[in-house]
């Protein structure tokens, strides 16, 4: 297929499930904690603006939490069809972390889940918002979890090697490896600025139309201040990531920067933009800022970085495609924090509601949070490569041994699968998000003949837009 063999078939395939699967948990872990914020806010106020905010946002967290769960369902498959390899070699430490994901995000998710949706007039307003709570905290610990595998195969540490195979050892610094807090709070905060942006360009929307109810008012003044508090914290946890990676795999870090020779004495440039090309090992048409890369990344102005000339060829991550999508995701992020900033400035002229420029603006942003996280994961996951557990197994030998013409139909079925089923799935939530927050009007538990009863179908928590034109005919 395209020239292409099983083997890069296979990672093109795994980047596709992974890619399309991160967008939704990255939108439930944030929608979970504004859910427990709204209702909180309810609680304790009993302004009814908040109640219309959760029910309306719990109806988008159902419809994204489905899509979530299978997409995450077929992505895990994977690992024993595809990636054989890698399973048999890293499987004693990688199938107990998803394990435990399973016994404690999971279940705790799937245990409060019917309760948070359906719960709302049939348990009390104390149990109905620890359920949210419960909620909120399992999408948190399956972050944990899942962040736990994948950064043990960035720094792996507390294993021996016994018959060619990972033998945990000590379990705790398996999980708290070197890069598992910096890469943890990075994800989780990613999530929250996506949900930010996810949230503000809805509002954006309909101020837009001219819809400026309280409710339309709250949620986009919330998703501004998460965005002018929440960007810069992610600025600098990602500063910090970045010194863990310098430290852990400084192979990806001259791959992300295109930086292939260090002068003997000077400190390092920052490339701010240029082609990094693999065979001629130079980064052509390179602008350089003097100095800067060197203040950057290693704090100093005498450091160098490392050079990519430092590592054998066949260690050295494809520059060419996380130069770039490194920058992406800096540059996305640079644009949050001017949005944050932005929104700030126009709250002291009381102007925030009023800005159709502004509006205009974070309505564009809106998917800028998604799109950063999937630049970022671009960078971090190509920036492991050769390797899928870093020096210790070379992705090419974690691969199974599957044909291209098997692998050339699979791929050709999922690309068909999930751009039919999810396309249609995400139409769907954005028309949700289209119609916005409406009155909540209180139905008994249980209704008599003709009156309004809660469904069955966890899906059909999102009622569509003619379900009260159906109940007055």
């Amino acid at each position: 297929m395209f020239g292409l063999d099983a083997f890069e078939l296979a990672r093109i395939q795994f980047a596709f499930t992974v890619s399309f699967h991160i967008i939704f948990p990255a939108i439930t872990i944030g929608l979970a904690s504004f859910l427990m914020v709204l209702e909180g806010l309810w609680l304790k106020t009993h302004n009814e603006t908040w109640r219309d905010l959760y029910h309306f946002w719990l109806k988008v967290f159902a419809v994204n939490f489905g899509m979530g769960v299978v997409s995450g369902l077929v992505m895990a498959y994977q690992f024993g069809t595809n990636w054989s390899g890698f399973s048999a070699f890293a499987g004693s430490i990688t199938g107990p972390l998803l394990t435990y994901e399973v016994l404690t995000a999971f279940f705790l998710e799937a245990g409060f889940l019917g309760v948070m949706m359906f719960g709302w007039n049939r348990v009390g307003p104390g149990l109905h918002f620890f359920s949210t709570c419960m909620v909120a905290l399992g999408t948190l610990m399956s972050t944990f979890w899942i962040l736990a595998s994948n950064s043990f195969m960035h720094t792996p540490q507390g294993y021996e090697i016994v018959n060619n195979q990972l033998v945990p050892v000590d379990w705790f610094k398996v999980v708290f490896n070197p890069s598992f807090p910096y890469r943890l709070l990075h994800m989780a905060t990613a999530s929250f600025l996506a949900t930010a942006f996810f949230v503000g360009a809805s509002s954006a929307w309909h101020l837009l139309r001219g819809n400026k109810t309280p409710a339309v008012r709250h949620m986009f003044s919330m998703a501004m201040w998460m965005a002018l508090i929440v960007a810069p914290i992610q600025a600098g946890i990602g500063d910090a990531h970045g010194l863990n990676t310098l430290e852990h795999q400084p192979a990806k870090i001259a791959a992300i920067e295109g930086h292939w020779d260090n002068v003997p004495g000077q400190p390092s440039p920052l490339i701010l933009f240029g082609w990094p090309d693999m065979h001629a090992q130079q980064t052509k048409y390179a602008l350089e800022v003097p100095y800067l890369g060197s203040l950057i990344l290693t704090h100093s102005l005498t450091r160098q970085i490392p050079a990519l000339k430092s590592f054998p060829p066949q260690d050295r991550p494809d520059s060419t495609v996380i130069f770039w999508s490194f920058r992406v995701m800096v540059g996305l992020g640079l644009l949050m924090i001017a949005a944050g900033l932005w929104s700030l400035l126009l709250r002291f002229r009381h102007r925030l509601y009023d800005q159709r420029l502004f509006h205009r603006f974070v309505l564009v942003m809106g998917p800028s949070g998604l799109l950063a996280i999937l630049a970022g994961w671009f960078t971090t996951e190509i920036g492991r490569q050769p390797w899928v557990v870093y020096g210790l197994l070379r992705t090419r030998d974690a691969v199974s041994a599957h044909g291209t013409l098997h692998m050339s139909l699979s791929l050709l079925a999922f690309i068909v699968v999930y751009g039919s089923v999810f396309g249609v799935g995400l139409m769907y939530l954005l028309k949700l998000v289209a119609r916005g927050p409406q009155p909540y009007v209180e139905h008994a538990p249980e209704g008599g003949p003709g009156e309004h009863r809660t469904p069955a179908r966890p899906l059909s928590a999102a009622d569509d837009a003619h379900d009260n034109t159906q109940r007055t005919r």
